[in-house]
């Protein structure tokens, strides 16, 4: 029955109501899913303003705008994400706790940290990675409710970006990791404010404590055996190998014990 109805319509030339029909769906589930819609608008957001500061075709004092409204904008969607999955407000530190594990705060702290800072493209990174990721999940989502052919390769794009989470996510826990040695060498040269290292220090805390991503801790774990492994080898050089060594330990001695998930 269903499908000599569908069959009829196909051939009473009622393609474009099927199609209202798609788009009406969309917009019935983006007007119910408000904070997800705003979310995905504002990485989209994220990622337009991100171009425009890689390609200034406007001149560069336009260009270092973008490159705030791109941290202002992952900001405003850090701030979305938290407010979908922190309780109530309560004024205690078991709350306080609970808000310092989760990667949205993580997120919020990064932005609200270089929104004034100079401009740099590795900051920019894992904020367009991330944009991009979380909006193309949005996207492929919204062109199946819709379900127009001319969507496809929207959708197609998206999915490729999607099944490619695990490579970018690794990617931005190795950026964040990389930027650190160049945040100091900005701050010792004036164009960084000299606590933005300290700062970021506690970034990376939060990283590798985080509950729900992990690849910080296996990038770092991953460069530690690395370094070991080379300075075992006979033939190391010993300036290198001392300095690898005593990076090792500092960067051990900073590193935070990894949250405990609670038992069930």
């Amino acid at each position: 029955m269903a499908d000599r109805e569908q069959n009829t319509g196909s051939t009473g030339g009622t393609s474009s109501d099927t199609q209202q029909t798609g788009v009406g769906v969309f917009l019935n589930y983006a007007n119910t899913n408000k904070i997800e819609s705003a979310q995905w608008l504002s990485r989209a957001f994220t990622v337009f303003c991100t171009v425009m500061y890689l390609f200034p075709i406007y001149g560069q004092t336009v260009s270092y705008g973008f490159f705030q409204r791109a941290l202002i904008s992952h900001g405003l969607t850090s701030a979305l994400r938290l407010h979908q999955r922190m309780p109530g407000f309560q004024f205690n530190m078991q709350y306080l706790s609970l808000l310092l594990v989760e990667d949205s705060c993580h997120n919020l702290f990064y932005c609200l940290m270089f929104a004034n800072s100079y401009p740099f493209t590795m900051i920019l990174t894992p904020v367009f990675l991330l944009a991009l990721l979380h909006s193309s999940n949005f996207t492929k989502k919204a062109a199946a409710m819709i379900g127009t052919p001319m969507l496809s390769p929207i959708k197609a794009l998206a999915e490729r970006i999607v099944n490619k989470q695990v490579e970018i996510l690794r990617f931005i826990a190795l950026n964040e990791i990389l930027l650190m040695p160049c945040i100091i060498f900005m701050a010792f040269t004036g164009r960084q404010s000299l606590m933005i290292p300290i700062l970021y220090i506690r970034f990376l805390s939060f990283r590798y404590q985080s509950r729900r991503n992990p690849y910080c801790r296996e990038i770092f774990s991953q460069m530690r055996i690395a370094a070991e492994n080379y300075c075992r080898q006979p033939g190391a050089n010993s300036i290198i190998k001392t300095f690898l060594t005593k990076g090792i330990a500092m960067v051990s001695r900073f590193a935070p014990a990894p949250a405990q998930q609670p038992q069930t």
